[in-house]
């Protein structure tokens, strides 16, 4: 069964190695005035997202009301309906995983953060600055978990709804068209259910303040992908090797005809056609 375990102590890491020791806010006036009308810096949120170690099940996928989906650093239930859109870095490693539903799309992902809670009233903060800076619409609600970020941009709405834990950071990025990610929003909605029943596994691996936590993608999904992208290299291989022999079996071009020579220059009564011209 689905439960909570009693919070225990963990281990951690260096104070210096997270920044804890300078831990400073950032102060953004206008900001940080729409933070105070917000309300509630943690919300009363009484469920997820979960730690790991708070989870009192063999199987920590067995979610709430069907199976997560294991990431790696966060487990997420599937939406009903949802489908995986899998976004990739340079590198070809997963950068991010959206869950897109007839509404919109709805990103989880965790990062690293001091033992000290907070980190996300610093993200609002900066996110909102930044969303400003492009000219775009921002407010800052009071939402389950305390203060969310709603914004209109020239490409599409955003609603971020964010979450403290220990030693980590969740953020849910809230993306859809005109009008979708207002609060009583079905998209909305649906981003709440999934936060609440998330959980996240940091890890005992070192990693700066910030730092997003790995992604890993399961077993079945990788192989898709793998072939997916053995068969975009196979299918771009075979038309350029189309387009060389259609290149080779085309017939030679017809030969330009001769130039025709140009006649000397007559001269007149008034001197050559040098002459004439220079005159």
């Amino acid at each position: 069964m689905f439960g909570r375990k009693k919070k225990t102590d963990v281990d951690e890491e260096p104070t210096s190695f997270f920044g804890d020791e300078n831990d400073e806010s950032v102060e953004i006036d206008e900001v940080e005035d729409d933070l105070d009308v917000a309300g509630d810096e943690f919300g009363d949120e009484s469920e997820g997202p979960y730690d790991i170690t708070e989870i009192d099940s063999d199987d920590p996928t067995a979610g709430r009301d069907g199976q997560r989906l294991d990431l790696g650093s966060v487990l997420v239930p599937m939406p009903t309906g949802g489908q995986l859109q899998v976004e990739m870095a340079p590198n070809g490693s997963p950068q991010a995983v959206h869950l897109v539903t007839e509404h919109g799309r709805i990103t989880v992902a965790a990062y690293a953060a001091p033992k000290s809670p907070g980190q996300w009233r610093e993200v609002v903060a900066e996110l909102a600055q930044s969303l400003r800076d492009d000219n775009s619409a921002v407010s800052v609600e009071n939402g389950p978990w305390g203060r969310e970020l709603a914004a209109v941009t020239a490409n599409m709405d955003l609603r971020f709804i964010g979450a403290d834990g220990p030693r980590w950071m969740v953020r849910c990025v809230v993306a859809g068209p005109s009008g979708s990610t207002a609060a009583n929003t079905p998209l909305v909605a649906i981003a709440r259910d999934i936060l609440r029943d998330t959980v996240v596994n940091r890890g005992s691996e070192p990693h700066p303040v910030r730092t997003p936590l790995p992604v890993v993608l399961p077993q079945v999904l990788a192989e898709q992908l793998a072939a997916a992208h053995e068969q975009q290299l196979a299918t771009a291989q075979q038309q350029q090797v189309a387009a060389q022999q259609q290149q080779q079996s085309a017939p030679p071009a017809p030969p330009a005809p001769p130039a025709r020579p140009t006649p000397p220059p007559r001269s007149g009564e008034s001197g050559s056609a040098m002459q004439q011209l220079g005159q």
